[in-house]
């Protein structure tokens, strides 16, 4: 891949993951007449934002995960008080609009100030306009528009919070089984794109050069074809291959290579110590059944959920330092390092991070899916939710020290990157 693909594959590749993620959660709480007011990736100012329906589509500056804010996860920012001022536009006898500021400017609607109202279960507005009471009913999906922002009400049937307990899990739930599903298909696809050793191969491949090895030095590229090593036509008999070089460690061996039909001829020196001069070689592919296809997408998530959770395991009992830990830039790194090698070795590590990211938000750590889960079980034993502004406070602190976390952990890659 050039720079340019290869940077656009990045970008596409982390968008996919964490979109995806959300789209889970958004799906689930509308099925569930959940009232979804941002769908939102990245986090910081807004980049660029756009709304369709009641939902508000936005892109944040920090590319560092997303989010779906539903109505009655926190408090609503704006409120409507007894005894203010305010106009209220009315459309087929309800209430469509009530606007709190630059009253004087608005034209078509009642002014007057507000007696009573209930914006949440009977939706009604009571006015004293020019000293006669005047009750109007609101509809739901009216609109509160104050400083140049409109924030649709949002009735108690609407509300997260207000939702049963089965159906909040299965919103939150359902990020993380959108990356498992997802990280699934990509494993399946990543075999597709590769292929699987054919039995009766007639060639030998170069499949991959180790960055700054000697037989990158010595001048093998990617997808070259062996076609003799010290003057042995080696054909399909890829263990030969293998057993010259390693037994010509600390002895210059003569390779032949047919690349874009013209006939190459290298020489190198495996290592003294190794016998190995740094490539990947591979007889040829075929394509992979459906079965065979399945059942590895199905092993490959077994066996890096097992790396995973070794890897939190030597996190948690001290076995790994803060400096080994990464962050988005060394991710994005990584990635890029991935990237250059091909759109396979690129999708099969795009399924191994979004296996991990479906991981890692099922932990109980504050502010993620896993927290919130745990939060909703406690309320499913209780037979009560716990108090919502308590449960906000330790989501905040949460979702601050993942953030002071994610700032040390940047610092270190940047650092890294410096020192290298």
């Amino acid at each position: 891949m050039g720079n340019i693909q290869v940077a656009l594959m990045t970008v596409l590749m982390f968008f996919l993951l964490v979109s995806l993620h959300e789209w889970g959660h958004y799906y689930f709480a509308r099925r569930a007449g959940i009232l979804v007011r941002e769908f939102a990736i990245g986090f910081g100012p807004k980049l660029f934002s756009i709304k369709r329906g009641e939902t508000r589509y936005t892109l944040r500056l920090l590319p560092i995960g997303g989010f779906v804010r539903m109505a009655g996860e926190d408090p609503e920012v704006v409120e409507v008080q007894p005894g203010q001022t305010l106009a209220v536009r009315v459309k087929d006898n309800a209430v469509t609009r009530i606007y709190l500021d630059r009253l004087d400017e608005r034209s078509g609607v009642m002014r007057g100030e507000v007696k009573a109202l209930d914006l949440e279960r009977d939706l009604f507005i009571q006015l004293d306009v020019d000293g006669e009471i005047e009750r109007y009913a609101v509809h739901p999906q009216a609109l509160i528009i104050a400083r140049g922002r409109d924030t649709q009400i949002a009735p108690i049937d609407r509300q997260f919070g207000h939702k049963p307990v089965g159906k909040r899990a299965l919103a939150i739930f359902a990020g993380p089984v959108m990356n498992f599903l997802l990280a699934f298909v990509l494993f399946g696809l990543a075999l597709l794109l590769q292929g699987v050793p054919s039995e009766t191969s007639s060639k030998v491949f170069i499949s991959g050069v180790v960055p700054d090895s000697i037989a990158e030095q010595a001048g093998v590229e990617k997808d070259d074809l062996v076609k003799s090593i010290n003057g042995v036509v080696i054909g399909g008999n890829y263990e030969k291959f293998v057993e010259i070089i390693n037994s010509s460690a600390g002895k210059q061996i003569s390779l032949v290579v047919e690349r874009k039909g013209e006939d190459v001829a290298l020489k190198m020196t495996p290592d003294a110590t190794t016998g190995k001069i740094g490539i990947y070689p591979a007889g040829e592919y075929r394509k992979p059944s459906a079965g065979e296809t399945l059942t590895y997408a199905a092993t490959s998530m077994k066996d890096w959920t097992g790396r995973i959770f070794e890897g939190f395991r030597k996190l948690i009992f001290g076995e790994f330092k803060l400096d080994d830990l990464g962050g988005p830039v060394k991710t994005t790194q990584v990635t890029v390092e991935i990237a250059k090698q091909g759109l396979a070795q690129l999708t099969s590590w795009a399924a191994v991070l979004s296996l991990y990211l479906g991981i890692f938000n099922l932990l109980p750590i504050p502010a993620l899916d896993g927290s919130r889960l745990l939060f909703l079980g406690i309320e499913a034993v209780r037979g009560r939710p716990i108090d919502p502004n308590r449960e906000s406070m330790v989501h905040l602190v949460g979702f601050a020290m993942l953030m002071l976390l994610m700032i040390v952990v940047t610092y270190n890659d940047i650092i890294g990157l410096v020192r290298n």
